[in-house]
């Protein structure tokens, strides 16, 4: 795909997809509660839908038009045995959280997923799953797809993660909530709470003292009604290019702002960036409002510690807007991303160096150094197969000076189907 490059201005409004995160986790929790959910701004991007085939696999009703999405819960003991295998495709989040999910369940499930998921480790949730009972086999003793699992009869856990993970803790929070007593979850830092916010919007409890989440199993969910904010980590990558493409103002709709996720907020203020948040108010369980970005002169930042599993899918795109900072940024605490779609430490800083920017590969980071002018003379970037690459690389190139060509674009509807389109309503 060619991408649109030296662009003089981006001006308009959008409204971003809905939350991935939220996305999956309505749709996994609507299946187990007991009556009907129904979820608006649902975002029908590849790895959500594999959410749904995977639950309509095990039995469950599901109904999609469009951002529209009706569930008609399975409620307790209603889910049934696969015939067929559960494919993830491209979704980490599927696969973790519905392992959970698998752990309490009766009977046998196989899960596998494309290329990407094979080389993505799955020991960080098989291992406590199996400490409750479950019983996990696949390639290398269970810590990479393909799965088998044979859940029910749970014990109760208290877990310490080594690591951050909304996808971890929820897992096993899930797993919880078959168990008999109560299982938590100690974090190092605290990590997205999308799950504990919906378990308790579907009747369910959770508690949460300091960085330790607990819940008492077995619990008993409702159907209710599910408004699903736009996704930050979508809305970062039009964030990111009003603040740097020259002579911009972007306004983003409707943008979840949960404070587990808005660390890209706190990054484009400390580098100065002109940004606003307007409407602020509450869907359901979540905080939502508008947000407008101009084009802005940035300085250098250091960004690691706790700070990083509030940021760590929009990294690839603050690398992007560091290189137009002046001084250097320090990205550190992040060796998470090795283990993301891509590593997408090489992978960044592979690709902004083709359209020359000055970055360097750390153990757990990067460092840029900027301001630097991006050029590109007939430049081919790659997107892994990696959808924030991607979109980033699609930024990137807004404010190169020559031509630049994305191949595997294709990624991008992963989490956002219409980026391109919305990305040209702007120029």
């Amino acid at each position: 795909m060619q991408l649109p490059t030296n662009v003089s201005s981006l001006r308009g409004m959008i409204e971003v997809p809905g939350d991935k995160s939220i996305s999956h986790r309505a749709v996994m929790l609507g299946a187990l509660a007991s009556g009907r959910t129904v979820i608006d701004h649902f975002l029908p991007g590849a790895d959500c839908l594999s959410t749904i085939d995977c639950f309509r696999k095990l039995g469950v009703d599901i109904r999609q038009d469009g951002t529209t999405v009706v569930v008609e819960g399975a409620g307790p003991g209603g889910l049934r045995e696969p015939a067929a295998v559960l494919d993830v495709g491209n979704s980490g989040t599927t696969a973790r959280l519905l392992l959970g999910i698998l752990a309490g369940q009766p009977f046998h499930a196989c899960l596998v997923g494309d290329e990407s998921i094979a080389k993505r480790p799955m020991g960080r949730v098989t291992k406590p799953l199996r400490e409750m009972g479950a019983r996990i086999d696949g390639r290398e003793g269970g810590n990479y797809t393909p799965l088998s699992i044979r859940g029910g009869a749970l014990r109760p856990l208290c877990y310490t993660s080594p690591v951050a993970s909304a996808q971890v803790k929820s897992a096993i929070l899930l797993a919880g909530l078959f168990a008999d007593g109560v299982t938590s979850v100690a974090e190092p830092h605290r990590s997205r709470d999308h799950t504990e916010r919906m378990v308790r919007l579907f009747g369910g409890e959770v508690n949460v003292d300091g960085l330790t989440v607990s819940v008492a199993g077995p619990q008993r969910l409702r159907g209710t009604h599910i408004y699903v904010p736009g996704d930050i980590s979508s809305a970062a990558f039009f964030l990111v290019a009003g603040a740097i493409v020259p002579n911009s103002e972007i306004t983003l709709k409707n943008v979840g702002l949960n404070p587990t996720r808005t660390g890209i907020i706190d990054v484009l203020t400390q580098m100065g960036a002109d940004i606003a948040i307007d409407n602020v108010r509450h869907e359901e369980t979540e905080p939502v409002g508008d947000i407008t970005v101009r084009t802005s002169t940035l300085r250098a930042v250091e960004i690691g510690g706790d700070l990083i599993p509030r940021l760590i899918d929009e990294i690839p795109i603050i690398a992007l807007l560091a290189t137009q900072a002046e001084g250097t940024t320090v990205i550190k605490d992040a060796s998470e991303l090795k283990v993301k779609e891509t590593n997408r430490i090489h992978t960044v800083v592979t690709e902004l160096k083709k359209l020359g920017a000055d970055i360097e590969a750390t153990d757990d980071g990067m460092m840029i150094r900027g301001k630097t002018p991006l050029y590109a003379d007939g430049i081919v970037v790659d997107s892994h197969g990696d959808h924030r690459i991607g979109m980033m690389l699609a930024v990137a190139a807004c404010i190169a000076k020559g031509t630049v060509r994305l191949e595997r674009s294709e990624a991008v509807a992963v989490s956002y189907p219409a980026f391109f389109a919305d990305l040209r309503s702007l120029l």
